[in-house]
């Protein structure tokens, strides 16, 4: 089997919970998980994370194979690495579409 879309979506936020309310209130979404930088809500198939950050859009969680072979390839082709922790771990790149993906294995 090739890659695969996670059933995770993150969003950056100054005010996680402040996101996660407005989701919760306009949407009928339920908070799953709460900590000072993150807030998780459950929707159905998909989960939807706000974390504390600067705001880039929507992150699509991407599962491969082998992350730094994903990665080396993504940017060859245009793509640009936003945050890298291998110690998390966690790598958000950018496409040239302007779509982030957090890579995982």
């Amino acid at each position: 089997m090739g890659n695969r879309f996670g059933a995770d979506i993150l969003i950056q936020a100054d005010d996680p919970a402040a996101a996660a309310a407005f989701y919760v209130e306009t949407l009928g979404f339920s908070i799953t998980d709460e900590t000072d930088t993150l807030v998780g809500l459950q929707g159905g198939k998909l989960n939807l994370y706000s974390e504390r950050g600067p705001a880039w859009g929507p992150i699509l969680e991407v599962t491969v194979h082998d992350v730094e072979k994903a990665k080396q390839r993504l940017v060859e082709n245009g793509c640009v690495i936003v945050k890298d922790e291998p110690e998390f771990p966690r790598c958000y790149v950018r496409d040239p579409f302007g779509l982030t993906c957090n890579l995982t294995a």
